[in-house]
């Protein structure tokens, strides 16, 4: 029996090489006993690679390190627990990974088959040696495999620095696989000319620093490998964040077009490839954020050019009463109605000229002297109706007549 390598895991030496559980079948529990010794090199290897790290507890980077498998030679096993499996080691019982809790009602729950640390409970020591119980319930027709191994334990930073040593992708790969996907089918009716990408990792939502997929993957969308890697360190499941699929880490290549792509282009979060592998940045967000910002001003402008002018209206109309026009009603219907049939057009003539430079009506608290004089026969009442009065723009022009 051979067991899958751990990415996370250098063998360095074999203290137990697979060894069947075998199962008697005389009882529903079967035990089976197994001993191993360290050599006088091996435990001073394990004794000089205690991680010290601030504010956790101390522990050995390299471990004495349990497995069990299916006995099955086919093809290098996975770790797979036995049924009601209980292993002591040196008359403790040694800590298993916790059980997860049931996917669906009623099923049995189940725990997560992993390697097993047993550096804490073995006698590190070359004189004398260690022993360990395995108790587990037999199934008929299927056997289980135990070894035990002396490994360094890596991080995702040195499997990181690992993948990086590894080489970048030639960028061409990927440009083929792009014209792959566009060059028309002519089976479908609907043909691709051109696919959006984003640049941001489907894990972190953050952009891409390190961009890789697995050789497997059919897709072009990368995921960031930092983060990748940090999770399969906690909990490592080794599934693409975009397809789903198996990712191992030994099929993981960092992406040189992506690698391009992200040093040229750094304002925007996502891009077109077209036909001929070549790329465009979509429209970056901030565009986007600023022409709302642009248009909410200048609706806070025109809102506040009509309250200015309704205070203005009860200010006036505390001191004297004067006719006033409220400007918020010609805001609201705002084209529904011709410009001839307006109340007193004049009053709002007299907008563009007192309009600030900002747009905004500098209204003085006393009655306006342009409101109380109606100089309405000096104008044709044709001039009057072609006036564009509901959108006038700060920037109009004021007749000669009316500036005094």
């Amino acid at each position: 029996v051979k067991m899958k390598r751990l990415p996370f895991y250098d063998v360095y030496d074999e203290l137990i090489k697979p060894t069947t559980l075998a199962s008697t079948n005389s009882q529903r529990f079967e035990e089976a006993h197994f001993t191993f010794a360290l050599t006088p090199q091996q435990v001073q290897q394990i004794l000089t690679s205690r991680d010290i790290l601030p504010g956790a507890k101390c522990d050995y980077t390299i471990q004495v390190q349990l497995r069990f498998c299916l006995c099955e030679t086919s093809c290098p096993q996975e770790d797979y627990f036995p049924p009601n499996l209980f292993v002591k080691v040196n008359g403790k019982l040694c800590p298993l990974p916790g059980y997860l809790p049931p996917t669906k009602n009623g099923a049995e729950p189940k725990r997560p088959s992993r390697p097993v640390n047993i550096t804490p409970l073995a006698r590190l020591s070359a004189t004398v040696p260690n022993t360990i119980v395995v108790n587990w319930s037999s199934e008929f027709g299927r056997n289980y495999s135990l070894s035990v191994y002396l490994v360094k334990q890596l991080t995702s930073v040195t499997l990181l620095q690992k993948l990086r040593a590894k080489g970048i992708r030639n960028p061409d790969h990927s440009r083929a696989l792009i014209k792959e996907k566009l060059t028309a089918d002519p089976d479908s009716e609907i043909a691709t000319t051109s696919l959006r990408v984003s640049l941001m990792c489907p894990l972190g939502k953050m952009r891409l620093i390190v961009p890789c997929r697995a050789i497997t993957c059919t897709h072009l969308q990368c995921f960031d490998a930092a983060l990748y890697l940090q999770m399969n360190e906690k909990k490592p499941t080794w599934t693409c964040p975009v397809c789903d699929k198996k990712a191992p880490y030994d099929n993981l290549i960092i992406d040189g077009l992506f690698m391009e792509i992200l040093n040229s282009c750094t304002d925007c979060d996502e891009i077109q490839f077209m036909e001929d592998g070549s790329w465009c940045p979509m429209k970056p967000k901030k565009e986007n954020q600023e022409v709302c910002q642009t248009s909410a001003f200048s609706g806070i402008e025109a809102s506040s050019l009509y309250t200015v002018s309704s205070e203005g209206k009860n200010s006036s109309e505390s001191k004297k009463k004067v006719e006033v026009i409220d400007l918020t009603l010609d805001s609201s219907s705002d084209e529904e109605e011709p410009p001839a049939k307006k109340q007193c057009p004049v009053s709002s003539m007299a907008l563009p000229a007192a309009a600030g430079p900002k747009g905004v009506l500098s209204i003085d608290h006393r009655p306006s002297s342009v409101l109380r004089s109606p100089p309405m026969a000096a104008l044709g009442s044709d001039y009057l109706s072609n006036l564009p009065i509901p959108d006038y723009h700060p920037s109009y022009q004021v007749p000669s007549e009316l500036q005094g």
